[in-house]
């Protein structure tokens, strides 16, 4: 058996702490200058642009000009995925105040995990789609039914459009919160986004944390059999 040098490589860019740090901020899916993203990981700016340059030059992060001004996030749905999967195997962090408490909880409850749904509110929502058989749960993801076809389309969500996506459809993602699975991938992507457009999530700003509005209340219940959890 021949080992494979470049593993190391890959895993040392994201398991320095200050770096790691970086990663879960940037888990929100959006782009981010360095100044916000070293407040994030509580070091100086000089230290947050020398690990983001790092990570930029190993594929980890990619970099978006704007005038004189460079904003960073995750390079793919791949290496997001490996960022929750370690936080899923992660001990938990020890909570130290709190809005700490709040910001944990508000997480815990429902989050974007990259680009798609997370928390429990992620996982009650991708057992609401399998129990309506909209999806059907299989070895290593998930697959759209004929019934669920006809349901997405009604919903909004083009399927012929989601599944040009240069990226896997369905896959599952393991939460490290719930210890189960979501939905993620370009599906999950796509009804991430129809929530947000619909404003039945809204994103809380400077976390990962969202939402479900009065009106994503009305929109799921007529949409699944079942009331999604708001946090009091």
């Amino acid at each position: 058996m021949q080992a494979n040098p470049a593993v190391a490589q890959v895993a040392s860019l994201i398991t320095e702490p200050s770096r790691a740090s970086i990663l879960t901020a940037l888990m929100d899916g959006g782009l981010h200058p360095a100044s916000a993203l070293a407040s994030a990981a509580g070091i100086k700016p000089q230290t947050a642009s020398f690990h983001l340059g790092k990570m930029a030059e190993g594929g980890i992060l990619t970099v978006h000009t704007q005038g004189r001004h460079r904003y960073y996030g995750i390079s793919s749905p791949e290496i997001a995925q490996v960022i929750e999967l370690l936080l899923s195997i992660s001990p938990p962090v020890k909570v130290s105040s709190l809005r700490h408490s709040v910001q944990d909880q508000a997480m815990r409850h429902a989050r974007t995990c990259y680009d798609h749904l997370a928390g429990k509110f992620g996982v009650q929502l991708t057992e609401a789609l399998r129990l309506e058989g909209i999806i059907a749960e299989e070895a290593n993801g998930f697959s759209v039914t004929a019934q669920g076809e006809h349901a997405l389309k009604r919903l909004g969500i083009d399927l012929d459009q989601v599944k040009k996506c240069r990226r896997a459809f369905a896959p599952k993602c393991l939460d490290w919160s719930e210890r189960r699975y979501h939905l993620a991938g370009a599906l999950g992507a796509a009804i991430l986004q129809l929530l947000l457009d619909r404003q039945w999530v809204n994103r809380l700003p400077q976390t990962r944390a969202v939402v479900i509005t009065a009106d994503g209340q009305k929109g799921l219940a007529a949409a699944f059999p079942l009331t999604f959890s708001v946090p009091v």
